[in-house]
């Protein structure tokens, strides 16, 4: 096995071990948040408003790690900075 095939299942079995947490994670809290967004809202209904704008300035914070961690897997996938150092060293 020579290193590009090496490094060519390295990064993709970290891109996949990426998305795959990258997108676990994220959904669970984001279930978990509209849940206690919900709960808090059946109790106090005045302030729904307050806890609506809370809840999606909260759930865009965190999509914003699942895009992260999409964006880390396609670097990954398709400009892996080690390719250009293995064709060049």
């Amino acid at each position: 096995m020579d290193n590009a095939t090496i490094i060519g299942l390295g990064s993709m079995g970290v891109a996949g071990l990426t998305m795959a947490i990258g997108s676990i994670g994220p959904a669970l809290a984001e279930g978990r948040a509209v849940a206690r967004a919900l709960q808090s809202i059946a109790q106090q209904p005045d302030e729904s408003d307050v806890l609506s704008r809370v809840l999606f300035v909260g759930l865009a914070m965190i999509e914003s790690i699942a895009i992260y961690c999409f964006v880390i897997s396609i670097i990954l996938i398709f400009v892996n900075p080690f390719w250009n150092k293995l064709s060049t060293g």
